[in-house]
């Protein structure tokens, strides 16, 4: 079985899409639907053809282009059953435990509830990817928005526990602001102050930060490490309760 390939493109003022393509039966699915003109260029670029939709949520910046990509290509929308009533043209619904299937490659369907109540991302086992929409980013993750601080907590730990070599792709290139406010919050990291270096060079050449890793992002996004006493101790919060010392770090980033 072959792996799935992957095709990131920008889209809109700061969000990517992407493709995954599956090489032994040509099935293709754009995560999301941010623009469909963007999804289009990129599928004729590559020369695949769409026939499904992942979507993670129901935020208009995520699911704006799913009418004229499906009308296109009628192509298979598949997305979070607990948006179903938010999201036009949705044809499968899914939930935690649920996999679903891009040609060969099977996907594991995590509900991640926080930034909106019915978020969902998708976990490539074999093919070691992760498309975590607006749930966990490049050394940050989505405002709490329609969830609790403790949901999001719980939803990132879920995806934390993945296999550290899983390639993550997300929804939006806010890796450098992101960075700088995590160097704000975990000074003493040196590994956060290394990995900052590399974003500031790579955003300057023009060049994403996406995919990160698992691997990447316990060591560095101070969203997942609410558990290390280094950064409780930096925020005065020393033996305090994870999701009450993540809620402190999301409030900070909000005001910030």
């Amino acid at each position: 079985m072959a792996m799935l390939e992957c095709f990131l493109f920008p889209c809109l003022s700061d969000n990517y899409g992407v493709l995954i393509h599956d090489p032994d039966t040509g099935e293709t699915a754009s995560v999301d639907a941010p623009d469909s003109d963007a999804v289009i260029a990129a599928a004729e670029q590559t020369g695949w053809s769409l026939t499904h939709i992942l979507c993670t949520h129901h935020h208009a910046d995520h699911t704006q282009g799913i009418a004229a990509l499906k009308k296109k290509y009628e192509c298979t929308v598949i997305g979070p059953g607990g948006e179903a009533d938010k999201i036009a043209d949705l044809d499968v619904s899914v939930g935690e435990g649920d996999t679903i299937a891009i040609g060969n490659n099977t996907a594991a369907i995590y509900e991640t509830p926080g930034h909106t109540l019915g978020h969902i991302a998708y976990w490539f086992k074999d093919s070691a990817l992760l498309f975590a929409g607006d749930t966990l980013f490049a050394m940050g993750c989505g405002r709490v928005f329609e969830g609790s601080y403790e949901q999001m907590w719980s939803s990132l730990s879920k995806l934390a526990a993945l296999p550290p070599e899983t390639k993550v792709y997300c929804g939006h290139e806010y890796t450098l602001s992101n960075a700088r406010f995590a160097a704000s919050v975990d000074p003493g990291n040196t590994a956060l102050a290394e990995r900052l270096a590399e974003i500031e060079a790579l955003r300057e050449e023009g060049k994403p930060t996406i995919p990160t890793t698992i691997e990447k992002e316990l060591a560095t996004n101070p969203f997942l490490r609410a558990k290390e006493p280094s950064l409780q101790a930096s925020l005065g919060m020393e033996d305090a309760d994870p999701a009450a010392v993540f809620a402190e770090v999301r409030r900070r980033k909000d005001a910030a």
